[in-house]
């Protein structure tokens, strides 16, 4: 196989820099080398499950249904040494909506401005499978004609 030369962004003694307003800076020092290795016992890859957070906001008066219904879902699990379950955040404040011409609130009336106290809660999920069961589970326990919610895909860095 051949090796690959980086093309670093960035001047670096490692290459050549040209730059229209000045001349071009040669170094004896080599351009370091990528090699591309076959597979092998010695370097292993492993299929992580992409996370997600699950954030939805829930009257406190339905709070520990909603919890209930997405940890027995599989959300707010933790993997790793601590094994830890039912691992949320919750935060406490005001909400307010409108319902349509055609809604049919839990909360509220047709028409009239809504102004109440939700609590935010943000879980885990790991893996697409869970976030599907767990935004099922919330949809089914949450009082809501329609469930505020999002699910953020999360990144490891």
């Amino acid at each position: 196989m051949q090796p690959l030369t980086p093309q670093p962004l960035n001047p670096s003694p490692y290459n050549t820099v040209q730059t229209p307003h000045l001349p071009p800076q040669h170094h004896n020092i080599p351009p370091r080398q990528l090699t591309q290795h076959p597979p092998s016992t010695t370097m292993t890859t492993t299929t992580a499950l992409i996370r997600y957070k699950l954030i939805f906001f829930v009257p406190p008066s339905s709070l520990a249904a909603c919890k209930t219904a997405i940890f027995a879902a599989g959300a707010g699990r933790y993997p790793g040494p601590g094994n830890y379950t039912e691992v949320c955040f919750m935060t406490l404040g005001n909400g307010q909506f409108r319902p349509g011409d055609t809604a049919k609130p839990a909360i509220g009336a047709v028409g009239k401005l809504e102004e109440l106290q939700e609590v935010r809660v943000e879980t885990l999920c790991n893996g697409e499978e869970v976030v599907r069961r767990a935004v099922g589970a919330l949809k089914s326990a949450h009082p809501y004609e329609e469930v505020a919610y999002d699910v953020v895909k999360l990144e490891d860095f």
